[in-house]
């Protein structure tokens, strides 16, 4: 679950990272009188889950309410990489002498947690890490040992307020079952404070019920239509571009079909992945996801199962596509317990729209040449 900036912050602000004052705003009305609030210039920020928010024109500097309001009319309905702003963050504009990058991520190669930091802030991380990795420092943090000042002084000397937001940072990562903190730019002003000017935080959704709180902060309406019908339906699912739709049981399995669809020439339309002991009912609640993706031209099925029988995923299908009156071609792929008698209730059923093929690679190459 990824979080606005201003949710982000108000989670920094619990954990005594430094950030600035700052109110929400949905009209330009609203951005007027939260600069009068604020006082002095404010700063006019798109609140999307997206990056290159300054380049698209979401951030704009305005020196009074009126200004405010003004800018907020021009970023309200920005469309910035496929977001389209509904919500500003008015903040009060900081001065800055410096900047730099600090985060903490999930490196899931090493199991361990991540930090990062290098004083080249404000700019796409990944650049720094491609033009000057000398200047990006990288530290793995024993998740049994946990973290101590000594690590934060390898990451980024002795300054003590950086020190601290290197803990505080931290902590907020660990406690919050969080996979991503960042801060880009953490600034330090004229004066020598330093202070958190973005925030970007992902929370692992796994660990959501641990977090009431910060489960209520999530914006259903700017999730992906489909994902957020499969998460009503307990489906894992991800929406992609293309027009072949995948269903596999087990992520492995989904990701491998992914795979072999591209190699076969086609464009996968989704990925869902039924789980380890998926059953009828399992199978309905994802093809009827699948049948309100108006791209989808075909439906890989690629099912080896275990737990899971065949027989059951095939009696699931035959409901599915009778209750979401599922027109577009399904090819077939069962290996397993009951891969037979799966495979002889879908010959049996009499669906001329349904497709048996032995092989994963032969049951990909059927789909994508039906999607054509």
């Amino acid at each position: 679950m990824d979080l606005y900036e201003y949710q982000g912050k108000e989670l920094f602000r619990r954990f005594g990272i430094p950030v600035s004052d700052g109110r929400l705003a949905t009209t330009p009305e609203e951005a007027r009188a939260a600069a009068v609030e604020l006082g002095g210039p404010v700063v006019v920020k798109a609140q999307v889950m997206a990056g290159g928010r300054g380049k698209a024109g979401g951030i704009k500097l305005a020196n009074d309410p009126a200004e405010a309001e003004r800018k907020a009319a021009e970023v309200l309905g920005l469309d910035i990489r496929g977001h389209v702003v509904r919500r500003l963050w008015i903040e009060r504009a900081s001065e800055i002498a410096s900047e730099r990058y600090l985060s903490v991520t999930l490196d899931r190669g090493e199991k361990k947690p991540l930090l990062m930091f290098t004083t080249e802030g404000g700019v796409e991380i990944e650049q720094v890490a491609a033009e000057h990795p000398d200047a990006l420092v990288r530290l793995h943090v024993d998740p049994l040992a946990g973290y101590d000042e000594s690590i934060g002084r390898r990451l980024v000397g002795g300054d003590a307020q950086t020190l601290a937001i290197v803990e505080q940072l931290y902590r907020c990562f660990v406690e919050c079952d969080a996979t991503l903190c960042e801060i880009n730019p953490l600034i330090v002003t004229p004066e020598g404070a330093v202070r958190a000017l973005d925030a970007k935080v992902t929370i692992d959704d796994s660990a959501l019920f641990r977090h009431p709180d910060i489960a209520e902060w999530r914006d259903t309406s700017a999730a992906d239509p489909l994902e957020a019908l499969a998460r009503e339906k307990e489906v894992t699912y991800v929406k992609l571009d293309g027009s072949v739709a995948i269903v596999g049981n087990g992520a492995g399995l989904a990701m491998a079909t992914v795979d072999v669809v591209v190699v076969a020439g086609g464009r996968p339309a989704n990925f869902c992945d039924l789980g380890g002991a998926s059953n009828a009912d399992t199978v309905t609640r994802a093809l009827e996801v699948i049948a309100h993706d108006a791209q989808v031209r075909s439906i890989l099925f690629n099912i080896f199962a275990g737990i899971t029988r065949c027989d059951e995923i095939a009696r699931g299908m035959l409901i599915a596509i009778e209750r979401a009156e599922i027109s577009a071609p399904i090819v077939v792929r069962f290996d397993g317990t009951n891969a037979a008698e799966g495979r002889a209730i879908l010959a049996d059923s009499g669906r001329p729209n349904i497709f048996i093929e032995p092989t994963m690679l032969d049951a990909a190459r059927r789909a994508v040449e039906l999607a054509a």
